[in-house]
């Protein structure tokens, strides 16, 4: 089971449309798919449900919120009992073997931040550190827990931030899959992003080696690579303005670039959503909608190559 955190620091970046997509076409492709929204804006849970499905059925608990809730208040609880199977999607995606579970997100979960930061203190420096590993391991002992799943991937769409529930995630993460944008404001916290997790690595890794009498194993999530989206095509390939930036991140050597990149098309990926189904599952004979299509698909084939999935 690979889990693979998807993050950028810069928001409308179109990484949570590649996580949807990106879940749906491996589970079209057999692959048994668990998705977990972290991102409080929920955008990736109403990807599958309604809103209003979504205040019905789990605003009062069943979301990565109440579980993280028992957590603060000293309870056990296990992952399992949170996770869903949105119908619309597996409907479609389960003739081939495959499926998509998920773990929804809630509205207040910038709350739940705020409460995990309380739990770091401790009365001595020794405590200090067990109390540290003990917040920053919580998503990665409740995904330990759900080996039995038999899930091929987890795909955790992140908020564009780096706080205490991002950095729960990246320390479950084997690999980090960064969306961005070709321009200067969305390539330019990359960098920032790459110091960030090397830094919580180091900071995790010397926790754990101090950790007295319990075994923590070390972690080291590493860069997959980053994938452009939002790319506007012409003459067969990405507009001058948008390849400037491509070609500077290439050519700087790390982190690594994806080869395929996403195309553009607005209307049609801002109304996915609606319908429960990314676009990838949706038949077309539209040839704009289809070369978008055709981008996510041969994404999917060259992050399958590279995650190993």
């Amino acid at each position: 089971m690979k889990v693979i955190s998807v993050i950028n620091y810069k928001g409308g970046v179109g990484k949570t449309t590649v996580t949807a997509n990106l879940a749906a076409e491996l589970a079209w492709n057999g692959k048994r798919v668990l998705v977990v929204d972290m991102d409080a804006q929920a955008s990736l849970t109403f990807s599958f449900i309604t809103p209003s499905e979504w205040a019905r059925d789990y605003n009062a608990g069943g979301t990565i919120k109440s579980w993280f809730d028992d957590f603060l208040s000293g309870q056990e609880s296990d992952l399992k009992d949170i996770i869903q199977t949105p119908e619309i999607i597996n409907d479609k995606v389960s003739i081939n073997g495959g499926c998509v579970d998920a773990i929804y997100s809630h509205l207040a979960l910038i709350n739940v931040d705020l409460e995990l930061a309380t739990k770091l203190s401790g009365a001595s420096l020794t405590q200090a550190k067990e109390n540290f590993l003990k917040v920053h391991k919580r998503l990665a002992d409740g995904l330990a827990g759900i080996q039995d799943k038999g899930y091929d991937v987890v795909l955790i769409d992140c908020p564009p931030n780096f706080n205490i529930v991002t950095k729960t995630a990246i320390v479950a993460s084997d690999l980090i899959l960064v969306p961005t944008r070709p321009d200067e404001l969305s390539t330019l916290g990359i960098d920032y992003l790459v110091r960030s997790i090397d830094q919580l690595k180091l900071d995790f890794n010397d926790y754990a080696n101090h950790s007295g009498g319990s075994i923590v194993e070390p972690i080291d999530p590493e860069i997959l690579g980053v994938v452009f989206t939002m790319i506007q095509e012409y003459a067969g390939g990405p507009i001058q303005a948008q390849q400037v930036f491509m070609n500077r991140l290439s050519k700087s050597g790390y982190p690594p670039v994806f080869d395929a990149y996403i195309k553009r098309n607005d209307s049609l990926l801002s109304s996915a959503p609606a319908y429960g189904t990314p676009v990838v599952l949706e038949p077309t004979s539209n040839a704009s909608h289809q070369s978008v299509v055709e981008s996510f698909e041969e994404f999917c084939q060259e992050f399958q190559s590279k995650a190993g999935v």
